[in-house]
Order: structure tokens, then sequence, then C-alpha cells
């Protein structure tokens, strides 16, 4: 199984277009350890020729022409691309559909909630519904969204996108329906990994489920739940925003410790987390904890 990201940041990729803390600074600079990322995405493919989008990222046409297997190969018009699956409505993670509108096949697949709250949008009316099929996913129900892959999804404590906030009900989401996790699977092989890009806290039943796993994406938004409160950057906190802090009391490190999972890695860094400086001592903190930053371009094969 071909496992490339395409994307590793969080909405507004890094360096974010208005932001200029010091990090954001070094990246537009041109500075060596702050390393550019554009909005989280991962593609995955069982064959080479065949490929999924985990999250159809707003600079999902960048990543494709930084991405030759995701180049059309034959006719007229083509793409290796035959469908997205969406772990969320968050702007960062369907924006990019509205890229993919010109009249070529694929499927979308997303909950039901979500494919409600696009259905509800008429600018995704531009995916044309004779090109584009959009299918619902159930939980624990494995769909193949390629040939050779096999996906599960499951619910993870999350909430609403952003931009529904103002309509959701109290709590700001539902956990089963808002936000959601992914097992994808070679059937060949019946090797695994886990993507799980939003995540605001590690429940019991999440934890079993990725105990021992061989490889899991995860959730690296913020490095502290107030990180943006102290840097004067935004008036939330973390969990308020569906991600749970990589550090402290109940974060990703403290949490994953008892999991004995072979490799893991963070994913949808936002732009104000120290852990995107390459030099940073957090980095290395996080590396002592056998933990990896996703970058743009990383390719992993299972």
């Amino acid at each position: 199984m071909l496992i490339r990201v395409l994307g590793s940041a969080a909405g507004g990729g890094f360096p974010q277009w208005n932001a200029n803390s010091a990090a954001n600074a070094r990246a537009f600079s041109g500075d060596a350890a702050a390393q550019p990322r554009t909005q989280s995405s991962l593609a995955v493919s069982a064959n080479g020729a065949h490929w999924v989008l985990l999250n159809a990222s707003p600079d999902i046409r960048q990543q494709i022409l930084a991405t030759p297997a995701l180049h059309p190969k034959s006719g007229l018009r083509s793409s290796p691309i035959v469908s997205v699956v969406l772990t969320n409505g968050d702007v960062d993670h369907v924006a990019g559909l509205l890229s993919l509108r010109e009249r070529q096949a694929f499927t979308v697949h997303a909950t039901a909630r979500v494919l409600s709250v696009l259905g509800a949008n008429p600018i995704f009316g531009v995916l044309d519904p004779k090109c584009v099929t959009r299918a619902p996913i159930g939980f624990d129900a494995p769909f193949a969204p390629a040939p050779g892959l096999e996906i599960a999804a499951f619910p993870v404590p999350g909430k609403v996108a952003l931009w529904l906030e103002d309509k959701a009900a109290p709590g700001f989401g539902t956990q089963d329906q808002d936000t959601i996790g992914l097992r994808i699977a070679e059937t060949a092989t019946g090797r695994a990994f886990f993507y799980i890009p939003g995540c605001r806290e590690m429940t019991d039943a999440l934890a079993a489920r990725l105990a021992r796993a061989e490889l899991v994406f995860f959730d690296g938004t913020l490095l502290t739940d107030d990180e943006m409160i102290r840097s004067g950057e935004g008036t939330k906190t973390g969990r308020r925003m569906g991600h749970m802090p990589m550090t402290g009391e109940g974060g990703s490190v403290e949490a994953f410790r008892a999991l004995d999972v072979a490799r893991k890695v963070f994913v949808h860094i936002n732009n104000s987390n120290p852990v995107l400086l390459d030099d940073a001592p957090e980095r290395a903190a996080l590396a002592a904890e056998g933990w990896e930053i996703a970058s743009d371009g990383q390719e992993i094969v299972l």
C-alpha cells in the first residue's frame, strides 16, 4: 500500500497568508528549518494506478501538481483519482472538491450528515451528479473506494464544522456524524493504518481500536490546549475547536503511551504550533516520545 502526505498543515497552511508570528515569518523568508506545508490531505493506493484522497484540501491543485502519480495518464481528460473520502465538513477538508469540477468521474464518500451539508450548499452543485457519485458511509461497514483497498469509518469525538456553528445544537456537534476516523486496509495483505486528522479526546473505545496499530496519522493541530490564547492568535482552546492537544494532561502523547502503536505521525498541524520548526525543542521532545511530524510529499509504503 502506497501512502503519500499531500498536505500536513491545518486550515490556512504554513505559512498562513496573513500570519506574521516568528514561525510564519521564518517560513515566508525561506528558512530551511521552517518548511512550508499545504492543508491536510492524504493520497492512498494499493496498485499505484488508482488513488483515493482522504479529504479534499483547498490546496488540492497545488498538491496534484506536486504529485506525478496523480497526473492524468491517458486521453484528453483523465485522472487516477477515483474516490475522495471526507472525515468531516471543515473548509480545509471539503473546499478542494470545487477544484475537481471538470466533469471527471469519481466518488465522494462521507457520512450522511456531511453529505447533507454539501447537498444544502448549492455551490457544490458544480460537481455534476452525472459524473460524481455521493456515497454515504456507514460505521464499521467497510467499503472499497479503489481496487485493492478497503476503508472502515468510525466515530471520534469532534464538533461541527466552524462555518456551521451558528446552526449547531449545544455542544457544536455530534460525535457520530460530524467527525470520523478511518481505517484503511490493503485487501491483498491485510496491512492497515488509521487516519484521524481531527479528534477532541481519546475515549476508551478509540484507544481499544488503535491499540497495537502499525501506523496512525493523528490530529496534531496544537501543542497545548491554550496555545492560541497564550500566543494572542485566537480566543479558543484546542478542545473548543475539536482538537485535543499534543501535550499536557489528556493530550495525545500521554494518551498513546499505553497503546503500543508502532508508528505515530502527527498531521493537521496549525501554523501556531512550534513543532513545525525543525529546530524547535518541542519537536525534539516529541521525537523522544516516538512521534513524527508529517511533511508534504512524505511517502510511506506498508
